[in-house]
């Protein structure tokens, strides 16, 4: 297993970044030397912060490790490596605005709650009720649980667990609608959801008894 070097490096322009350098195999006995630029110090102020970030990441490259197979994996681990493979700024994958997105649910409210967890200890119906507790609309809840999917999926597809237990959870994006108005005809829901035409709306509900 190699543990590979953590050096901080200077840059012309902006702050000083941490690099993370390592060996890595390739055809034959011959290794390939590699390196990624971890963070700035404008983020991770310390060494140790630093190190936390890679935590992940030399999970990755010792992947055919058995003893790192054996070592559980904490969600604030994961999260770091999905920040370094799926939120980078040169990730045309995602856009400015779900980066940015992702990184306020990440740290506000999944960090602080669930970072310290590992992943194995994660249960669908404790995510389910704490969800619950958040002081945010039902779209927004359904945003966090969405993104704690996708964290899951993502160490599906490195190796890091062979379960999403997010899916598992229940938490819808809108509100249900009242009794009364559950046997409407669809076409008559769009006058709630845009906001216009309450007027109208009224008097259809009144002429048929529901208002």
């Amino acid at each position: 297993m190699q543990k590979g070097s953590l050096i901080r490096s200077s840059r012309r322009h902006g702050p000083d970044v941490w690099e993370y350098r390592w060996r890595e195999s390739c055809s034959g006995e011959k290794r390939k030397h590699r390196r990624i630029v971890i963070g700035s110090l404008d983020t991770l102020r310390d060494e140790s912060a630093a190190l936390k970030a890679i935590s992940a990441l030399r999970r990755d490259i010792n992947i055919n490790d058995r003893r790192m197979k054996t070592k559980p994996l904490r969600l604030a681990e994961l999260i770091e490596h999905f920040r370094q493979r799926e939120l980078a700024a040169d990730n045309e994958w995602k856009t400015l605005s779900t980066r940015v997105t992702y990184e306020g649910y990440l740290r506000k409210w999944i960090v602080p709650r669930w970072g310290a967890t590992n992943l194995s200890a994660i249960r669908a119906v404790e995510v389910e009720l704490w969800l619950r507790t958040l002081p945010l609309a039902r779209a927004s809840r359904a945003k966090i649980r969405n993104l704690m999917s996708v964290l899951f999926n993502h160490a599906r597809r490195h190796d890091f667990t062979d379960h999403n237990p997010i899916t598992l959870v229940r938490q819808s994006a809108s509100g249900a609608l009242c009794q009364k108005c559950s046997c409407l005809p669809k076409s008559t829901y769009s006058f709630t959801v845009c906001g216009t035409e309450r007027g109208l709306l009224f008097s259809w509900l009144r002429a048929r008894g529901f208002a």
